[in-house]
């Protein structure tokens, strides 16, 4: 039988252990981030039947979607964490609290070409809140500070949230009359950054057949900038000309008027008037999250308001305001780098016991009363010569060797000894727990980015 050469396919992340430990701390931190906002953890299924996921249909995200069939059945891999949870909230609206806060991390699927950065199995980190017909704009001013302490809990400082409001948008082309062209126009404006406002104001003239001065009314527009009072305080100057623009401007100035309460740094966060979203559904508030050394990333945070989460599933109004992560490309990003913490404890146990003689007793005693005293622990049981045993706690990384030969046995104590220093101590159970949580309490709880600083 011809033995298969082992792959994983393009577009899927496979990790070694001690990344994947970085990874999982990842999770983990955003776990208990948004857990300490009240938001519950769901976890909806991978697969779902096409026709519910694809109840919208249609556009780019019917092309890559994973869809087979399986007997009767027409099923397809989730694409993103939105639309099961759109599902979700029409299918038991009846049993949820509303305002409904939840969270989910997991895997997505897309079926599109695989490059640098991009996947076709990826993890998000979403958080939502939906309400029941009505949801206060408090809880849009609440989505930065979420942002802001996840990305400060992963060990990330040099980060902006860039905020904007659609409504403020859509009121303002109404004013120029381009209501039916907002949505190229704002695809357009989105490139502001990549190609200049000369380029823009080139397309939005030769490819949308704006006037020069229609184009040059959203380029002054655009151009806004100072800190957000000043930005608002602009904006102001628009007030009164159209009932959709004071509606999204009040909502943006709610939302920077509560930063300070929240714990956001004015620092850390920008009213940008370029920002617009490219989904449709985004009808309020919108956040894109900016890494200000790796703009290359693009926005590894973003999200925004929408008036009806599952209007493809029930007739009853679901707004929500939302953010999501693509925690797969910026662990990878991050990881490409260098930027992922060395200080993080990655080892599967903390210490790793090492009997020296035929009895393994000992050796599982210490085991479980270092496990009681809550060290992480492995015995290696292998008939190995010494140098090999130490070999190998070297290669898994664990901070401490456990050493249990015949005088430690006849002593009722283990030789402790120090990877990283060589340093070894005569200690019992208790001592040696006591000595590993002293020395391991920054390790374990270290973030799991470490931030280059700009020279």
């Amino acid at each position: 039988m011809p033995i298969q050469k082992p792959r994983t396919l393009s577009g899927f992340m496979e990790l070694l252990p001690q990344k994947q430990a970085l990874f999982d701390a990842m999770v983990e931190t955003l776990r208990e981030v948004y857990a300490l906002y009240g938001f519950f953890d769901l976890d909806t299924p991978l697969m779902e039947a096409s026709e519910v996921l694809l109840a919208k249909g249609g556009g780019e995200t019917e092309k890559q979607i994973y869809r087979f069939q399986k007997g009767d059945n027409d099923l397809s891999l989730r694409f993103d964490l939105t639309v099961p949870l759109a599902k979700y909230v029409a299918l038991h609206q009846n049993e949820l609290a509303f305002p409904f806060r939840r969270c989910q991390i997991g895997k997505v699927y897309r079926g599109e070409r695989a490059q640098r950065g991009r996947f076709r199995e990826f993890y998000q980190a979403d958080i939502d809140v939906i309400g029941d017909g009505k949801l206060d704009i408090l809880n849009d001013a609440e989505m930065p500070a979420i942002i802001h302490h996840a990305f400060t809990r992963l060990g990330l400082t040099r980060f902006v949230i860039r905020v904007n409001n659609r409504k403020l948008l859509n009121g303002f082309y109404a004013m120029l009359g381009l209501t039916d062209s907002a949505g190229e126009i704002m695809r357009l404006v989105d490139k502001l950054e990549k190609i200049g406002p000369e380029k823009v104001d080139a397309a939005l003239r030769e490819d949308l057949g704006l006037s020069p001065a229609q184009a040059g009314d959203i380029l002054s527009f655009m151009a806004i900038q100072g800190s957000n009072a000043d930005v608002l305080a602009a904006l102001e100057g628009y007030r009164g000309r159209d009932g959709t623009f004071d509606q999204g401007l009040d909502e943006l100035g709610a939302v920077c008027r509560h930063l300070a309460a929240f714990g956001v740094p004015e620092a850390r966060f920008q009213v940008d008037l370029t920002i617009a979203r490219g989904l449709d559904y985004y009808t309020g508030t919108v956040y894109e999250t900016r890494l200000l050394d790796y703009p290359e990333i693009g926005s590894p945070c973003s999200g925004g308001r929408y008036d009806n989460l599952a209007e493809y599933y029930t007739e009853k109004q679901l707004p929500g305001v939302g953010i999501s992560i693509g925690l797969t490309r910026l662990f990878y990003v991050l990881d490409e780098q260098g930027l992922l913490s060395p200080e993080r404890l990655t080892a599967p146990a903390e210490v790793l016991i090492l009997p020296m003689t035929g009895d393994q007793a000992p050796a599982v005693e210490l085991a479980t009363a270092l496990r009681a005293a809550g060290v992480r622990t492995q015995i290696y049981f292998e008939e190995k010569k010494f140098k090999q045993k130490m070999a190998y706690a070297d290669k898994l990384g664990v901070p401490f060797a456990a050493i249990l030969g015949e005088e430690e046995i006849a002593q009722g104590k283990v030789a402790l000894k120090d990877m990283a220093t060589g340093a070894q101590e005569l200690l019992t159970a208790q001592q040696a727990a006591q000595a590993v949580h002293a020395a391991l309490v920054d390790r374990r709880s270290a973030a799991p980015i470490r931030e280059r600083k700009p020279d």
